[in-house]
């Protein structure tokens, strides 16, 4: 076969690139799918709380976390119920924002103002939604057993829960964006899941919260870090969002 002496060039930049598209594109439909599922969830369980079909297994697993013999009293040592407190601050308004201004100062230092700017859009629009969400349902706190916690406004979806779940998951997502070593991004992504779990647990456990208030937040939470999390691969595949390659 005739040809002009020169060999096909292979391993071009498209070439190596196109597997790495193919990769974000995937995962970007994977995202949008859990995604959509849980605001699908939400709007499914926000359903059946309203029309009151939750309220037998709400008693039954909230009664589980107290003594049988006093459902005043939370299961476990007086330590326990101390420890219970110190986690569901873990969700509370001081604690949540002494985390977020920490990444953001951090974030600004490293010069990462995309991720910064995205990180404060995400935690003030979640703490938006999680408050208009409570002022339209107006469910009422849990009835059955002292709270062990102060509360003053509504009950679903779990405040605490949700904002945990944004605040954790969010900077979890970030911070596995801008970091290149897998194994960290694991790690970061499996202790924000952890700390938005504990939080949760801790509501219930301490009665200020019915178990589907919590289950709501969780959903809701996921599904609005999720987002946050497309956003960035978007940014970040446009290069609009730094990666944190050290100094």
């Amino acid at each position: 076969m005739a040809g002009n002496g020169m060999a096909p060039r292979r391993g071009g930049l498209r070439d190596r690139l196109a597997p790495l598209g193919e990769r974000l594109e995937l995962g970007s439909i994977v995202l949008l799918l859990l995604l959509v599922t849980g605001v699908w969830g939400f709007i499914e369980l926000a359903g059946e709380v309203v029309e009151g079909e939750t309220e037998r297994l709400d008693r039954a697993l909230l009664l589980a976390f107290r003594a049988r013999d006093d459902p005043a009293e939370p299961l476990g040592p007086l330590w326990l119920q101390e420890m219970g407190r110190d986690l569901t601050a873990l969700g509370g308004v001081a604690v949540l924002s002494l985390v977020t201004i920490g990444v953001l100062a951090f974030l600004a230092m490293r010069r990462l103002w995309a991720a910064a700017g995205l990180l404060l859009v995400a935690v003030l629009g979640g703490l938006a939604v999680s408050t208009l969400l409570k002022e339209h349902f107006e469910r009422p706190r849990p009835d059955l057993v002292p709270h062990g916690s102060i509360v003053t406004d509504a009950s679903f979806p779990s405040g605490h829960s949700m904002m945990a779940t944004v605040v954790y998951l969010t900077l979890g997502a970030l911070l596995a964006r801008v970091e290149p070593g897998l194994r960290v991004k694991v790690f970061v992504l499996g202790f924000a899941v952890l700390l938005a779990l504990l939080v949760g647990v801790s509501r219930v456990y301490l009665g200020v919260h019915w178990p589907t208030d919590v289950l709501a937040g969780w959903v809701l939470g996921a599904a609005w870090a999720l987002l946050f999390w497309l956003i960035a691969r978007w940014l970040q595949h446009r290069g609009r969002l730094e990666v944190d390659r050290g100094e």
